[in-house]
């Protein structure tokens, strides 16, 4: 017999004969077979009981931390004016002078000279002035058309590379003639100072013995 299978009668009159003697000498027994029979379910039957289970867990504490930046101090060097002076400047006075005599000839009253006299002596700083460009920079056209020709600005051209002369009315496109091709610098090859307060001499003074 399964536990699923009712007993049959005479089966359940030797379980009563039995659990009667058994229900005397036992209160414990005689206490679930009364709540039994009060209709409590048995056991097996019962639905199971929620079991709960405290499990300790550690305290979360927020730690605060911190981490100690060194300070950026923004630096201020004040410099004096002579400092800001523009070395580039007088590096490429001081290469004319050293080729071209650039700063005798225009330093120089040339009213008093012949335009022959003049012109014999720009000749020599021409000279010398074409070389100095020739081996510190790289110079090119803005423009590649040849001068004399007409073109045509569209609307954004580049203002800094392109001045508009004449009768200027109204906005691009422009078209005129180009009267110069203008010129650009793509490298300059100025030698490096090792003294920047060297350059400040464009030509020293000569004595002669």
């Amino acid at each position: 017999m399964t536990p699923s299978t009712p007993p049959s009668f005479l089966s359940r009159v030797a379980i009563a004969l039995g659990s009667f003697f058994a229900i005397l000498g036992n209160g414990r027994l005689a206490a679930d077979v009364h709540r039994l029979r009060a209709g409590e379910p048995l056991a097996a039957d019962a639905p199971p009981k929620e079991v709960r289970v405290e499990v300790p867990v550690e305290k979360i504490v927020e730690v605060r931390v911190e981490v100690p930046v060194e300070k950026v101090v923004e630096k201020i060097i004040e410099r004096r004016i002579e400092d800001t002076t523009p070395t580039a400047a007088l590096q490429l006075l001081g290469l004319l002078q050293r080729q071209a005599r650039f700063v005798d000839f225009v330093q120089e009253d040339v009213a008093q000279y012949s335009d022959a006299e003049i012109g014999a002596a720009a000749r020599v700083v021409h000279e010398g002035c074409r070389k100095v460009l020739a081996e510190h920079f790289t110079l090119a056209p803005v423009r590649t058309e040849p001068e004399g020709s007409r073109i045509t600005l569209q609307p954004g051209f580049d203002a800094a590379r392109v001045r508009v002369t004449g009768n200027v009315v109204g906005q691009p496109p422009f078209t005129g003639t180009l009267a110069h091709r203008g010129w650009q610098a793509s490298d300059v090859r100025l030698p490096q100072l090792t003294d920047a307060q060297a350059a400040r001499t464009l030509a020293q003074a000569e004595v002669e013995l």
